[in-house]
């Protein structure tokens, strides 16, 4: 703002100077100007985030020092609008309540003016109308201000609101990777595990039972390998269809039965993926921790919702949430989904995930 106001009255004092229309001083005038747009760079460059109160109240003096000397110089006496930019600047450093009084004191300080000029001024329709659009023109400065500064908080409140959101988001995106890796690498390597266990205890009893396991052992490096990968891709690139019944049968084993009944092809992915990352943590654990003989997983499907239940003949449930249980219970809750986990000491353990069908909006 201030700059556009410098050059309207350098135009206009000049004018007033060439056709004889006061008695301007065009050296004082002039160089009063230019002090005044170099006062501007220097504030910018210096502080270019905002002038702290105590520089700003010298730069202040300054201008208010520099706006009376340029208006004494123009014999125009178009240079005394100069002072509207008191309060608008006053407004950015010290706050609504000083610009006001700088406005009010100005104001008064015009009047004042008036009356030394001329003690009849108020019988003079033309200073009248000078001194309301000066004051009206200190009111619009102010308001302007107050604009401005508005807008400043506003855009800072959106800037940190945008930052907080990726943040949440990147960590959202960190704990989906998190129990990615958890359950697509921990189920295939307590798979392996377990394969290579029986193929040492079968190596000298039945070499076919060990060569077997082994290869097995090699199916589910590669099936870890494969998900890996999937997994990087989907970082770069939409992730594609997902069929769960393909998915949920590549878990089968010798010691795992599978069941599906319904129409997958009626949920969406959210919910598929989230009955399958359940399935897997169920065959891990009943593995890994159960020791389980037999692990039966059946998902049932119907058009307001599934059911998924993963059941062992293991050693039972022992309490307490490890990371991938944790996750899993995490998962299922985002779907708007429960888990439930009944279980019996020696008695196995039966794992429920229920998910309703969100309807369409």
């Amino acid at each position: 703002m201030a700059p556009v106001l410098y050059a309207a009255v350098l135009v206009a004092g000049l004018h007033a100077w060439l056709f004889g229309l006061g008695a301007t001083q065009p050296v004082l005038f002039v160089g009063g100007l230019a002090a005044l747009t170099g006062l501007e760079l220097f504030e910018l460059r210096r502080f270019p985030a905002g002038t702290p109160r105590g520089p700003a109240a010298a730069l202040l003096c300054a201008r208010i020092a520099l706006f009376a000397g340029v208006a004494t110089a123009d014999g125009s006496g178009l240079s005394r609008a100069l002072f509207v930019l008191v309060p608008f600047t006053a407004y950015f450093a010290f706050g609504r309540t000083v610009a006001v009084a700088l406005a009010a004191a100005c104001a008064v300080l015009a009047g004042a003016a008036g009356v030394i000029a001329d003690p009849r001024w108020y019988a003079d329709v033309e200073r009248l109308s000078d001194l309301l659009m000066f004051t009206m023109s200190l009111i619009l400065t102010v308001t302007m201000a107050a604009v401005a500064v508005e807008e400043g908080r506003a855009r800072a409140r959106l800037t940190a609101s945008s930052e907080r959101i990726a943040e949440l988001s990147a960590e959202a995106e960190r704990t989906r990777l998190a129990r990615d890796i958890h359950d697509d690498l921990g189920h295939h390597l307590t798979a392996i595990i377990v394969l290579l266990e029986k193929a040492s205890a079968y190596r000298d009893l039945d070499a076919g039972v060990a060569d077997r396991a082994v290869a097995d052992a090699h199916g589910s490096a590669r099936r870890a390998l494969n998900d890996v990968r999937r997994s990087v891709r989907s970082l770069r690139e939409d992730a594609g269809p997902f069929r769960f019944s393909e998915a949920l049968r590549a878990l089968a084993s010798e010691t795992t039965s599978v069941t599906i009944t319904g129409q997958e092809d009626e949920h969406d992915r959210t919910l598929l993926m989230t009955l399958y990352r359940a399935a897997q943590e169920g065959v891990t654990n009943a593995r890994r921790h159960a020791r389980a003989r037999q692990v039966s997983v059946t998902a049932h499907f119907e058009p307001d919702g599934a059911r998924l239940v993963v059941t062992d003949d293991g050693r039972g449930y022992s309490g307490g949430e490890g990371f991938g249980l944790l996750g899993m219970r995490e998962r299922v809750e985002l779907a708007g989904g429960r888990l439930t986990i009944t279980s019996e000491p020696g008695g196995g353990t039966s794992l429920t995930v229920t998910i309703p069908t969100v309807p369409p909006s």
